[in-house]
């Protein structure tokens, strides 16, 4: 969900910060492979090439507790940095967490790095009331409201959408808030969804039609690699055969992959996946 909410505006993430960098919105958002050891480092800003050297910024959102989370991401960051000394002139990190209680319990190795002006620790309960928020922002803290209160929400964003925003952004915010309903009611359709909002099916189509053909041909490889890096994490490495069976799912199906592996904890569950998908 915030891979896709930073794709679309990778200036957000440093609305968060107090101390953003001057060109801020010329970052780019990427994935990037680090090398013996190999490391997949999913969410990296990138400075523009004209600032160079230059700043980059790893993120990380963590919703489940990791009790070695701060082992992995200062070891990905840091070894990343070191393959790429001659392009950047420094590193930040910053962990996006819904909570506190999310965080790892023993932190005090890293307590130099913690306390430091290089790592940023964002909890989305403390950034305040959700209304009150930027609109992007209080999508961001969207993803954290209870079940019983984010309909609510959902449809009051979406209302101050229709007065602040204009085309494409009005079409995107709509886009994320009807995705993040779906990732929170998952026994409902997304039809189910659109209703629940108010939304019509016209308007999430014309959303979809003025993409660039080109542009829509790079979310979709974008979607490929992003779910295979997920699956290995999952379930291990994958197979030439499954790799290949993924390659040439449809986006639509690609997009429900990436919903069903969530839930997935082996190969076997991948497998059986497929295996419903050609009955």
């Amino acid at each position: 969900m915030f891979y896709k909410l930073f794709q679309q505006s990778p200036s957000l993430l440093f609305k968060l910060l107090t101390n953003p960098p001057e060109n801020a919105g010329e970052y780019k958002f990427d994935s990037v492979a680090v090398k013996e050891p190999k490391f997949e480092i999913d969410g990296v800003f990138l400075p523009p090439e004209s600032a160079n050297p230059g700043v980059v910024y790893f993120c990380e959102v963590q919703f489940q507790k990791d009790e070695r989370l701060y082992e992995r991401v200062f070891a990905e960051s840091w070894l990343y940095f070191y393959r790429n000394r001659d392009r950047f002139s420094d590193l930040q990190v910053v962990i996006i967490y819904p909570s506190r209680n999310i965080e790892q319990s023993d932190i005090r190795p890293y307590r130099n790095q913690l306390n430091g002006d290089q790592v940023y620790r964002i909890y989305l309960d403390e950034l305040g009331n959700i209304r009150s928020l930027p609109l992007w922002v209080a999508l961001m803290l969207l993803t954290t409201v209870k079940e019983e209160q984010i309909a609510d929400e959902a449809r009051y964003l979406l209302f101050r959408n229709q007065e602040e925003s204009v085309a494409p952004s009005n079409l995107a915010i709509i886009e994320l808030v009807t995705t993040i309903m779906v990732y929170k009611f998952e026994h409902l359709s997304r039809m189910e969804v659109e209703e629940m909002l108010g939304i019509t099916l016209r308007e999430t189509r014309v959303y979809r039609e003025i993409k660039e053909e080109g542009r829509e041909e790079g979310r979709e490889e974008g979607e490929k690699s992003l779910i295979l890096r997920q699956l290995t994490r999952r379930v291990g490495e994958l197979s030439q055969e499954a790799r290949q069976r993924i390659e040439i799912l449809p986006l639509e199906q690609l997009e429900n992959l990436g919903e069903a592996l969530l839930d997935f904890t082996s190969m076997d569950d991948l497998q059986a996946w497929l295996a419903a998908l050609e009955e």
